[in-house]
């Protein structure tokens, strides 16, 4: 790789560091990925890709880009999020929007998960600016992933992009993954009845019936585990963490109202509308049985566990091209929803995932070499 390659590839994940994305559910933390998007349309449109900036109804400070280099049907699609998580400036070493080199790395929000993988993605594609595809070469950019994921969800509405191949490029150290676990975030709000403490008789406590409700969530997680395991995953069972409770107001009152917030992580095969029915259920029975008032919430609609097949030829080219057999992560991507509109889907891009959502963010410049080379080939294989 020569260091004009490399420059520019710093250059522009500088800018990209510089334009702030965050996603957040809080309202004060929430931005805008425009500047984002723009950033990558204007030097797209310079490699001559036709560009598309896709707004989102229910964020119109949000948009998607589709950008798509030849004709035809099929082809490859390299996708990524334009956002970042909140960050806690004091906790950084340097201005978290200045992208800084050291110890061969370069610090800088977003650099590893994931504005590092579009310089990547447009240093390979501008080794094709002319040449004649027999399928196009798509790069997708979207919004919101660190949150609603509402950026994938619009283009699965949208029915687009319609290719056949999709790597999205998240930080795997290279190593090609088809499989992880999905994502569900609940809440279960329980309603008492506060009176004095000394006196129980005088309230119902609801505490003491979340109680029971965590007891009959623990039991269904071991059901879970025992019926559903699966080899490729390091935890090879679904996971369930009660997270958050917070319930009453002081200690010689009867607590009137709790509220419980936990995630389940599925495996593949699992379906997240099923899981909350049975949920659901059990809480029905409990609620019927013991009179409690119960009240079941999703926090947010969930990412559906993905699973690509071994055999497929998206996976077997990004095996070659690497020298690693792919595996399975316990993080959720946008890997499902592509999967959804029928591409073939690996989750592969460089960085590593132990440095994404950390004070000091960093990519490995070795990475960017190599990963360069790996979407190359993908490049070469599925649209020439």
């Amino acid at each position: 790789m020569t260091r004009p390659t490399l420059a520019t590839v710093k250059h522009q994940l500088s800018q990209l560091v510089a334009c702030q994305s965050v996603s957040s559910a809080l309202p004060s933390l929430d931005q805008s990925n425009r500047g984002v998007i723009d950033l990558l349309a204007n030097w797209l449109e310079d490699l001559g890709f036709r560009c598309e900036i896709l707004p989102i109804e229910e964020q119109t400070n949000k948009a998607n880009l589709l950008a798509t280099l030849g004709q035809g049907s099929g082809g490859l699609v390299l996708a990524g999020h334009t956002d970042t998580v909140p960050y806690n400036a004091e906790k950084w070493q340097q201005d978290p929007f200045q992208l800084k080199e050291h110890n061969e790395c370069w610090y800088g929000l977003g650099a590893t998960d994931m504005k590092g993988f579009f310089p990547v993605a447009l240093a390979a594609a501008a080794q094709f600016k002319s040449e004649q595809l027999t399928a196009p070469l798509m790069i997708l950019a979207t919004a919101d992933e660190e949150s609603s994921m509402c950026g994938a969800r619009a283009l699965v509405e949208q029915g687009r992009p319609k290719g056949r191949y999709a790597v999205i490029g998240e930080p795997t150290s290279l190593r090609p993954v088809r499989a992880h676990k999905g994502i569900m975030m609940e809440a279960i709000r329980i309603t008492g009845q506060a009176g004095h403490s000394s006196n129980p008789s005088l309230g119902r406590n609801a505490l003491e019936d979340m109680h029971l409700v965590l007891a009959e969530l623990l039991a269904f997680r071991g059901e879970l585990q025992r019926q559903y395991q699966n080899p490729l995953f390091e935890i090879n069972y679904p996971t369930l963490n009660p997270g958050y409770i917070h319930g009453g107001d002081n200690p010689n009152r009867i607590c009137g109202h709790c509220e419980l917030h936990f995630d389940l992580r599925p495996l593949p095969g699992m379906d997240l509308v099923q899981l909350r029915g049975l949920i659901e259920t059990r809480l029905g029975k409990l609620q019927q049985a013991s009179g409690m008032a119960i009240q079941f919430e999703s926090l947010f609609p969930g990412v559906p566990a993905y699973e690509q097949a071994q055999n497929s030829a998206l996976v077997a080219a990004a095996e070659k091209l690497t020298g690693f057999n792919a595996e399975a992560v316990a993080f959720a991507t946008e890997a499902p929803f592509l999967q959804q509109l029928g591409h073939e889907t690996i989750v592969m891009g460089p960085g590593s995932i132990d440095q994404a959502h950390q004070p000091n963010e960093f990519i490995a410049i070795s990475q960017i070499d190599p990963a360069i080379h790996t979407v190359t080939g993908l490049i070469r294989q599925f649209c020439l």
